[in-house]
């Protein structure tokens, strides 16, 4: 669970190193101590440090537990993982998590501070410059990383870069690549995760019987921000831009007839 800044994983997926929209069952391991007490009360030392990105109004939120299952069940049937329910402090709905059972005491249930997320945050994008093509396969891939089908979602991300060359040409395919190493400069990413992101994003381009590399919920978040960065880069900047500089020069345009040059005023 996430405990405080201080504490986050450092998120390689984006400038300002948001954690909150990592499954934790990647993130690393650490102190907290939670656990089920006899009388089915649950206890966390960090419970008032617990926020996450509630899957329901995408708010950065503190989450407040409000159902634990019942210590005598647990005892009875001993599965190897428990849900808890907790709400989000901001819209009040129900957020449901997966912990993993540490150990079963005569007197506590001992749980992984790590936990799964059943319902994920929504993966949003900005689509408004973005071609039709490129907009159906991303959309779908953003789909996948949000239900956790990470391998999925690697095969449409390899389908959204091979769009998006169909859609922008040579040139294009070129100035991707140079922004995919200027990515790996800037995030710093890992030679092993970089090798994997290149072979999942050009690998076909560059031999097309290139198999996909199979990736963890790490590898996927960091695919996620650098696919996210490139479509971007390649649309919505440049749309961005165009769009600024059509709206200045209307102005300029408007001024211009209103207003008498100075070499011909008297």
């Amino acid at each position: 669970m996430h405990t405080s800044t201080a504490d986050a994983h450092p998120d390689p997926r984006s400038g300002n190193m948001d954690t909150t929209r990592y499954t934790q069952q990647f993130e690393p391991r650490t102190s907290m101590s939670l656990y089920i007490d006899s009388a089915s009360h649950l206890h966390h030392d960090q419970e008032k440090n617990l926020v996450l990105t509630c899957p329901h109004c995408l708010t950065v939120s503190h989450i407040t537990p409000v159902a634990v299952p019942h210590f005598e069940d647990l005892q009875l049937y001993r599965p190897n993982q428990v849900g808890l329910v907790y709400m989000c402090d901001a819209c009040h709905a129900p957020i449901f998590l997966r912990f993993t059972v540490r150990a079963y005491g005569s007197s506590r249930i001992e749980l992984s501070p790590q936990f799964t997320e059943v319902e994920r945050a929504r993966e949003r994008f900005n689509f408004t410059y973005v071609s039709e093509d490129v907009e159906r396969v991303f959309r779908e891939a953003l789909n996948c990383y949000t239900h956790g089908a990470f391998n999925a979602f690697a095969s449409m991300s390899r389908r959204t870069m091979q769009a998006m060359f169909a859609d922008l040409g040579e040139a294009g395919r070129l100035r991707l690549f140079d922004e995919l190493n200027a990515v790996r400069d800037l995030a710093d990413i890992q030679p092993d995760i970089f090798a994997k992101m290149k072979s999942v994003l050009f690998g076909a381009e560059l031999d097309p019987t290139s198999p996909l590399p199979l990736l963890d919920g790490y590898e996927a978040g960091i695919l996620l921000e650098v696919a996210k960065d490139l479509v971007y880069e390649a649309y919505v900047r440049k749309g961005k831009l165009q769009q600024a500089i059509l709206v200045r020069r209307f102005f300029l345009d408007e001024t211009g007839t209103d207003v008498t040059p100075l070499s011909s005023a008297g």
